[in-house]
C-alpha cells in the first residue's frame, strides 16, 4: 500500500507541475497579440517553464517541482502597424515573442503529460481497491 500511496504522490506533483506550465501557456497565449502603447515601451515577452527534480522531505520521494518561471529570450517580432502610437519610423512596431503554434503544441504535451499521471493515480486507486478486496 506505501508503493502505491508513493506513486500516486509522485503523480500528483506531475499533475500540479503541468497545472502550473498550462497556465503560463494560457498566459502567453492570451497575451500573444498585445502590443506596447509607446515606442518607449516593450510588449509581452514569452515565458517558459522549467522543472526540477526535488527530494520531498516528509516523504522521502522524488518528485517533478517546477524550477522557475523564466521569459524567453528569443527575438521580438515586427509587426507593420504604421498608424500604431508605438510603430518606429518605419511603421513596425514590436509585438510579443508568442507563435501560436508552438504554444498550442506545448499545450498539448503538457495536457497528454497531465493525462498520464491523472491515469497514474486512478490505476494506482483501482489496485489499492482490488487488493482491499481480496482481503475481505
Amino acid at each position: 500500500m506505501d508503493d502505491m500511496m508513493a506513486t500516486m504522490r509522485i503523480s500528483a506533483a506531475g499533475m500540479q507541475a503541468q497545472g502550473t506550465r498550462l497556465r503560463v501557456i494560457a498566459e502567453n497565449l492570451a497575451n500573444a497579440d498585445s502590443l506596447p502603447a509607446t515606442t518607449d515601451e516593450v510588449p509581452y515577452r514569452r515565458k517558459v517553464v522549467t522543472f526540477r527534480d526535488a527530494l520531498n522531505r516528509s516523504t522521502g520521494l522524488n518528485q517533478v517541482r517546477v524550477d522557475a518561471i523564466r521569459p524567453d529570450g528569443s527575438p521580438f517580432k515586427l509587426r507593420y502597424e504604421p498608424g500604431h502610437p508605438a510603430a518606429n519610423d518605419e511603421g513596425y512596431v514590436l509585438a510579443p515573442n508568442v507563435t501560436g503554434l508552438i504554444e498550442m503544441m506545448d499545450m498539448r504535451e503538457a495536457q497528454r503529460s497531465y493525462e498520464a499521471n491523472l491515469t497514474m493515480i486512478r490505476t494506482s486507486k483501482g489496485m489499492m481497491r482490488d487488493a482491499l478486496d481480496v482481503l475481505r
